[in-house]
This record gives C-alpha cells, sequence and structure tokens, in this order.
C-alpha cells in the first residue's frame, strides 16, 4: 500500500532532500484614488446663458517603495448624472482620457510615486437640474498585479455661499497707527449656513487689538522659531443659522494696530462655514474676559463681490507699509594665532531695528553678508548658507579656501536680530597687516550695496584683522571673534549659520541664517483642500545670496 504524506510532511521532505521552495509572491501594491468629498455647482442660469463650471481633480497617491511600470486604467461612471450635470473634460490633461456620454476612460503606462493627477473634469449644472439635486461621480482603477481603492465625489446642485466684503483699509501707516477692521459677508448661495467661523491672520508687524472669548489665538509654528514665521491666527466661531440672501457684519469692534517694528506686514480675513476652516495650531489659547464676538443682520450693499458656489471670495488679503527702518550693523573681527593654527571666527551682523523686514511676496534674502578674508588664512570651514566666491565677486566651483564668502539671510530679518555665520581659519603664513572685511546690505552681482530702507549706511561695513604670531605657537580652538560692545557673536562649532534675537518670544524675532520656507501676499493662490482653503504661495523671483 503506497503511504500518503501531509503537507507539513511533504514539506519536510523537500527541505530534507535540499530542494529550495518556490519564491512567495510579494503582495500586490495597494493605490489610493483621491477626490474632493462634496462639490457645489452653481444652478443653471436658464436658456441662452452659459452655467458656471466647476473644476473637479481625480488623484491617484503612491506611497508604495517604487513606481508601478505596468498600464493601469481608470474609469469614472457619469449615468448618475444625467439630468443633474454636465461633463467636460478640462483642456490638459495628464493621462490619455476619453470622454463619452456614459463613461470617463483614462489610462496611464505607469505610475510614479507620490500624487499622480489622474483627470481633471470640468462639471456645470444640467439645463432642467433642481437645486438641491445629488449624485455620486465614483472613479475605479484597474491594473494586472494591482489593487485600487476607489475615491467617491457627491456633487450638489446649489448649496450654500459665503462671500466677503474687501474692507477700506488704510495701506500707508506709521507705527502706533490704527484703524477698524469692518467686516462684511453674505450668504449667496440657495441653501442656509449653520454657524461662521471667522479667520483673521497678521503677520508680525500688525496686531489685533481686542480680545474676545469666542475667538481662539494662536502663533503658527515655524521650526522652532519664537516669533513663528511672523504670523499669528485669530479664528471666531460666531454661531447661528446665515441664511441664503442676507448680508451680515461683525457686531463688535476689530481694530488693527501697526507695532512699533512694524514694516511691510500683511492680513488675510477669511469666513468659513463651520468645520470647514483650516485647523488652529495646537498651542492657541482661548480669553474668558466676557466679551463675545457677534453678528447682526445688515441691508444688502451693492459693493458686495460676484456670486458664485466656490471658495475664491471667502477671502481677502491686504497689505500693509509702515513709515520705519531698520539698521543693519556688521560687527567687527579681531583674532590672534600662529602659523599653522586653525581659529574660529563668527562674522556677522545684528539689526538695530526699530523695523522687522520681511519679503514675503518674493521670498528673496533680505541681506547678503559679504566677507572678505585676510591674506595667509585659507577657510576649512564653511557655515550653512554660503558659499565661495573670487576675490572679485565671480563664482567660483571650490568652496574651501575662497579668498571671499557671500552668506545669506533668507526672506526674515526680525528687529533686534543677530545673524552669525562660523567660519573656520588656518593661518598658513604670517601676513604683515593682513586685514579683511564683513560688509551687510542689499545684493548686488558685485557684493553688496545700502539698504534703502537702512538710514545708516556708515556701520554697513566693518574690519576683520587676524594679528598673527610667528612661530610655533599652540594651536588655540577657542579663539573668537570680538564684536562691538553693543552685540557679541559667540563663537560655535557648528557649520550652520544660526540667527538669535535680543526680544522675547511672544514679540521678538529669531531664525536661522539659512532660507526658510516661502511666504508671499500678493502671489497668493487659494486651493480647495479638506473642505476648507489652503493658502499657497507663488514666489516672484529666486533668493540671491
Amino acid at each position: 500500500m503506497r503511504k500518503r504524506i501531509s503537507l507539513p510532511a511533504a514539506c519536510g521532505v523537500v527541505a530534507a532532500l535540499g530542494l529550495a521552495a518556490a519564491p512567495a509572491h510579494a503582495a500586490d501594491p495597494v493605490f489610493t484614488l483621491a477626490g474632493p468629498a462634496e462639490v457645489g455647482l452653481r444652478p443653471h442660469p436658464g436658456q441662452n446663458t452659459a452655467p458656471q463650471k466647476t473644476s473637479v481633480e481625480f488623484r491617484l497617491v503612491n506611497d508604495t517603495a517604487s513606481a508601478f511600470d505596468r498600464q493601469s486604467t481608470f474609469t469614472i461612471d457619469l449615468s448618475g448624472l444625467k439630468g443633474i450635470a454636465d461633463v467636460a473634460l478640462a483642456k490638459q490633461q495628464g493621462s490619455d482620457c476619453a470622454l463619452t456620454e456614459a463613461v470617463v476612460t483614462c489610462k496611464r503606462p505607469a505610475l510614479w510615486k507620490g500624487e499622480t493627477t489622474v483627470v481633471d473634469l470640468d462639471l456645470s449644472a444640467a439645463e432642467d437640474s433642481k437645486a438641491g439635486a445629488t449624485a455620486d461621480l465614483t472613479v475605479t482603477g484597474k491594473a494586472e498585479g494591482a489593487t485600487f481603492k476607489a475615491a467617491t465625489t457627491k456633487v450638489r446642485v446649489g448649496g450654500p455661499d459665503l462671500v466677503l466684503e474687501r474692507a477700506d483699509l488704510k495701506a500707508e501707516q506709521k507705527p502706533g497707527d490704527k484703524q477698524p477692521l469692518s467686516i462684511v459677508f453674505a450668504n449667496e448661495g440657495t441653501e442656509s449656513v449653520q454657524g461662521v467661523v471667522l479667520e483673521m491672520r497678521t503677520t508680525h508687524g500688525i496686531d489685533l487689538v481686542e480680545q474676545y472669548d469666542n475667538c481662539s489665538y494662536s502663533e503658527d509654528p515655524s521650526e522652532g522659531r519664537p516669533w513663528n514665521a511672523g504670523w499669528s491666527t485669530v479664528q471666531c466661531l460666531l454661531e447661528g443659522e446665515y441664511k441664503p440672501g442676507t448680508v451680515y457684519g461683525v457686531d463688535g469692534p476689530l481694530t488693527l494696530k501697526a507695532a512699533p517694528h512694524a514694516f511691510a506686514d500683511g492680513l488675510t480675513y477669511a469666513v468659513y462655514a463651520s468645520g470647514d476652516q483650516p485647523k488652529a495650531a495646537k498651542t492657541s489659547k482661548k480669553p474668558t474676559g466676557g466679551k463675545k464676538l457677534a453678528v447682526r443682520e445688515r441691508a444688502a450693499k451693492a459693493s458686495a463681490q460676484s456670486v458664485d458656489l466656490d471658495p475664491w471670495n471667502n477671502l481677502q488679503e491686504f497689505d500693509f507699509r509702515t513709515k520705519n527702518s531698520a539698521d543693519l550693523v556688521a560687527w567687527p573681527v579681531a583674532l590672534a594665532g600662529g602659523a599653522g593654527e586653525t581659529v574660529k571666527a563668527d562674522f556677522g551682523f545684528r539689526n538695530n531695528g526699530p523695523a522687522w523686514v520681511a519679503y514675503l511676496r518674493s521670498g528673496e534674502s533680505v541681506a547678503r553678508t559679504d566677507i572678505v578674508i585676510p591674506a595667509g588664512t585659507k577657510v576649512t570651514k564653511v557655515p550653512a548658507g554660503c558659499h565661495g566666491v573670487n576675490a572679485d565677486g565671480t563664482a567660483r566651483e571650490q568652496t574651501l579656501g575662497a579668498p571671499r564668502y557671500f552668506c545669506s539671510t533668507g526672506h526674515v530679518v526680525g528687529e533686534r536680530e543677530k545673524f552669525t555665520y562660523p567660519f573656520e581659519l588656518k593661518i598658513e603664513q604670517v601676513v604683515a597687516n593682513a586685514a579683511g572685511s564683513v560688509s551687510v546690505g542689499q545684493w548686488t552681482p558685485e557684493g553688496t550695496k545700502g539698504q534703502p530702507w537702512d538710514p545708516n549706511h556708515a556701520n554697513d561695513k566693518a574690519s576683520v584683522v587676524i594679528s598673527a604670531r610667528d612661530g610655533g605657537a599652540t594651536p588655540s580652538p577657542t579663539a573668537t571673534a570680538t564684536a562691538s560692545p553693543t552685540a557679541t557673536a559667540t563663537s560655535s562649532a557648528s557649520a550652520t549659520a544660526t540667527a538669535t534675537s535680543g526680544t522675547t518670544a511672544n514679540g521678538g524675532l529669531a531664525a536661522t541664517g539659512s532660507s526658510a520656507g516661502t511666504l508671499a501676499l500678493g502671489g497668493a493662490v487659494l486651493v480647495a483642500a479638506g473642505g476648507g482653503l489652503v493658502l499657497a504661495f507663488r514666489r516672484k523671483g529666486g533668493t540671491h545670496v
């Protein structure tokens, strides 16, 4: 009789015979499709008038370890939209897409890591559609060796539409000036809103004087900087029902005040349906003074903005220019050492204020530090944010050993802030009266020049002197840069430029010397995300260093 072998026993026999088991197949990658949870369409205006379009983007998220190199097919069933919405492909598509009356089909030869746009659709309400009508728009994916998680967007005809009126504010001001911020908004949609959140964001030089118990107050976190990127955020919950076709005004004073350090500053203010507002910082605080910001109905004003069912008119922005100045002061450096020694030197400058300076629009560097190295010394360590150039300021390939260095502050310089660039230099030979310089100012192709908002250019430049001792001196790794009596540059072994401030975390500034994430005001773009608005910032130019 033939003996039967169970599966575990059979595996043991295979192992005993030294035969390799067939490798297990890795699990198929899982890709996630994504799109907005809901979109609202402006009701059709009637015959002979084109309806307003609303854009919908479906994306694919590939957060696996590698790209997927097989063809994928994506499908959107349009049958549920019949009589509710009309669909068109946006003019520019990243995929090979085809549209019929019943379906959208897109193909992609491969899926790269990260997010990829699958299709952009333009939706508009059908001519015979009724306000309140809804339908689901679902995108699915298919590929050999992969699994896709579908995404569904609810399409709705009509809905609430909060429209914010632009306040009448003065752009030109002086430190200490106050002006009222008038908040007037309307619901120009077809449905009520239950609760509204008013959000006001101000840069470092603009303060909101009043505080209310139904508001939260926070500063935007930014890599541990005490001044939090220069932005403060206030969010106020305005409870109640906000009906279609009604105009409302905030009933309570909101006063903007230019701080002593104000210079070029900005304000954004927006209204959101409660729950759609951006998330507040975890460190936000709520006062308990007993006052609440209220709202009252107002008569409609002819100046109210145009009507639509998208979030673009929920937000306003404003730029301020304060008559103020900032004094950038380079500090002198004096070093001593013998031939062969390596010494440390902290080059840099401080801002004597009174103003902070931030290039919020372009994101360009506020100031350049131009460092000329004394003869007979060679730079052996360079901090981040600095690069070597030739003696005439032209570019060179090698960073170490350059006769001259340009260093960048980034786009913000705070009031009373000090930028320190720690270098290490080797004294290769004794050169009598070897001297260099440190200059700070506006970027130029040749180096620097005085900033127009700096009233004292006499202190933009300081000397760098190395008193060399000839002979076998013991290396002195603690040699420090000596600053003027009002600011001391501290030696550091770090190769990263640092900036410090003499003010407190609540009202002062501190920054790293490297360029931070760019803020912009005039080039701001509203992006719908997670049911709220995100302020995306465009740069107008590169950063000079």
